[in-house]
């Protein structure tokens, strides 16, 4: 276990046990520790498995497991069965690490003292946590604003008649949180995943992380921050502090991404033996099931169809809806594509071979295809992936949004995004208001104001 001592003491991090909440959160502990911080993240035991040897190699940081009893090997870690266990088990864990660290304060003479915890609102149990052991706690929302703000306007979609008491559309009618941004159907709410049971069970989930949350007094977000003007926030104070890094990652370099699956680095092989812009990069993320066994099937066939060059992120266990063959025709010398488990995202969206990314539209995915950028397909799944594509399509035009998997459907997908002249001109303002050298710089004012005063309240 790595130990450091520095004047700022340590930063407790809790993110939602998840690779798109883990992945935010660790970039924003590398700029901790650049601010004289010790960042300690805290994950369950499972994921400090998968992650901590890569941690040991980010200096400053230190990766710290809790248990979370019921999400051992071979048991189901999916959305129920996290909740149980961060509401049921891993408080209790939390806490006593927490009075551990308190125990060594009074030890080193307040060298070790905790100066703050940063929560996840998704992990909103430890928000309690923090009040209990007296320790001064600020959310982190790591997706839009835009996202924060549909979720926090539950009791007005309430009242107005748009949804019932248990998160169920009542209306059709768009939903829009704040004036002249894009709306989404009312089929679209984040919450409506899953079965009907399921769909209440999530919509619990979120009231109570929004009741948790309300007197909070820093919101720090992973996002610019023109994006976070309008609409109303509960907290005192929300910082846009963008902590995805600028520095592009390289086959050699130190990466500020740890990832819970081996990443399979011949795929950049792959993609320097194609043509410029060529590619068609696909990936549906790490939260959810992708789209379903039939979807892969006639995604396999459109892409064949297409004759278009193609890398696929796609599991083992969803490659049974593939057609017969698809894999050993793709990938044989000289073939279409490339089938992998697990990509170096930031690698292959900064690689010249590709053109545009085919993607479920998750927020850390936006933010690396922007900061590369890079067209975007779209195909929203579930969550907060509808309101990032309709920003994605319709503020932004950085993208198209595909209906479907049939072969017409791709192929006048692709023709719209490849064939918009002036998309890669809206992209790279994009990429200036997000990653230029003004975004920069606020991004880091506001952070080190956070710092600052969390070190000397």
């Amino acid at each position: 276990m790595k130990y450091f001592t520095r004047a700022g003491g340590k930063v407790i991090l809790v993110p939602y046990p998840a690779q798109g909440h883990v992945t935010p959160m660790l970039k924003l502990a590398c700029e901790l520790v650049s601010h004289g911080l010790e960042p300690v993240l805290v994950v369950p035991e499972f994921i400090h498995r998968s992650i901590s040897a890569q941690i040991d190699s980010m200096e400053g940081i230190v990766c710290q497991s809790i248990p979370a009893d019921g999400l051992d090997e071979g048991k189901p870690r999916d959305f129920f069965a996290m909740e149980m266990a961060m509401e049921k088990i891993m408080p209790l864990h939390l806490e006593k690490l927490v009075r551990q660290f308190d125990g060594e304060q009074e030890q080193d003479h307040d060298e070790g003292r905790v100066s703050c915890m940063i929560v996840d609102l998704l992990a909103s149990y430890a928000i309690n946590v923090a009040r209990r052991c007296g320790v001064k706690v600020a959310g982190f929302w790591p997706a839009m604003v835009a996202t924060y703000r549909l979720i926090s306007a539950i009791p007005d979609m309430l009242l107005s008649g748009i949804i019932s008491e248990t998160g169920c559309p009542l209306l059709e009618t768009p939903i829009c949180v704040s004036p002249g941004q894009p709306s989404i159907s009312a089929a679209e709410l984040p919450w409506l995943i899953g079965t009907s049971a399921g769909r209440t069970s999530r919509f619990k989930f979120w009231t109570r992380t929004m009741d948790r949350s309300k007197t909070l007094e820093w919101l720090l977000v992973n996002s610019f921050a023109e994006e976070c003007h309008g609409g109303q926030i509960n907290v005192q104070n929300i910082i846009p502090i963008r902590p995805t890094s600028n520095t592009m990652h390289s086959r050699t370099s130190t990466k500020t991404v740890a990832s819970f699956w081996k990443e399979d680095l011949s795929c950049l092989d792959w993609l320097d033996k194609q043509a410029v812009a060529s590619v068609v990069y696909i990936s549906f993320g790490s939260w959810v099931s992708p789209i379903g066994e039939a979807k892969v099937k006639n995604l396999a066939v459109a892409l064949e169809t297409s004759g278009r060059h193609f890398l696929w992120v796609l599991g083992p266990a969803w490659r049974e809806g593939l057609p017969r063959g698809f894999v050993e025709r793709m990938s044989k010398e000289g073939g279409q594509g490339k089938i992998v488990s697990w990509a170096p995202q930031m690698e292959v969206l900064q690689h010249e071979g590709v053109g545009c990314y085919l993607t479920h539209c998750g927020w850390n995915s936006t933010v690396e295809a922007i900061q590369c950028k890079k067209r975007l397909l779209c195909y929203p799944v579930a969550g907060d992936q509808f309101l990032n594509c309709a920003y994605i399509v319709k503020a932004w035009r950085i993208g198209v949004r595909l209906q479907g998997f049939a072969q017409r459907d791709l192929a006048e997908g692709l023709k719209r995004v490849m064939e918009d002249i002036e998309m890669d001109g809206r992209i790279v303002g994009l990429n200036e208001k997000l990653m230029g050298k003004e975004a920069t710089s606020r991004a880091a004012t506001n952070l080190a104001s956070f710092v600052n005063n969390i070190v000397s309240m």
